[in-house]
């Protein structure tokens, strides 16, 4: 990440500083100035592993996808319809500008379900035949908060 890559510059140069985990602080030898330097004490950062391979189900698992949609009325409830339907929690719904043109935007959706699962499988296929375009980042273990 960015911050360990900080963290293993400021190693080398006694008069610069970094904002990074305790972790890299260890692993590189720094002094911690401060701890829990959030604005809010429940804020954590989680990372991500890119891969080609399909994370095996765990059992409790997310999956993230992207939809590109049409500016019309009522599209993005009708994309959201499939998955209420299959009672498929949905933990993040964004949005983002596309960049392609004015007023087209991306969502980015986050499902409570693995993308093995037949009720995700089939809240994908419905939401296809309504989008533009439908890209599946993958499915990955939900995540806990920390004690």
């Amino acid at each position: 990440s960015s911050n360990s890559k900080a963290a293993s510059l400021v190693e080398w140069d006694k008069y610069s500083a970094a904002i990074a985990s305790e972790i890299a602080g260890e692993l590189y030898g720094l002094n911690i100035l401060v701890k829990n330097i959030q604005d809010a004490s429940e804020n954590i950062t989680r990372f991500l592993v890119i891969s080609k391979d399909t994370c095996e189900p765990s059992g409790e698992d997310k999956t993230s996808l992207i939809c590109s949609i049409n500016d019309e009325t009522g599209t993005l409830l009708k994309i959201l319809a499939p998955f209420q339907k299959r009672e498929i929690n949905l933990t993040k719904i964004e949005s983002r500008p596309s960049r392609k043109r004015a007023w087209d935007y991306l969502f980015f959706i986050d499902a409570e379900a693995h993308i093995t699962e037949t009720p995700l499988k089939e809240a994908i296929e419905e939401v296809k035949k309504i989008c533009l375009n439908v890209q599946i980042l993958g499915s990955y273990p939900k995540g806990s908060v920390p004690d």
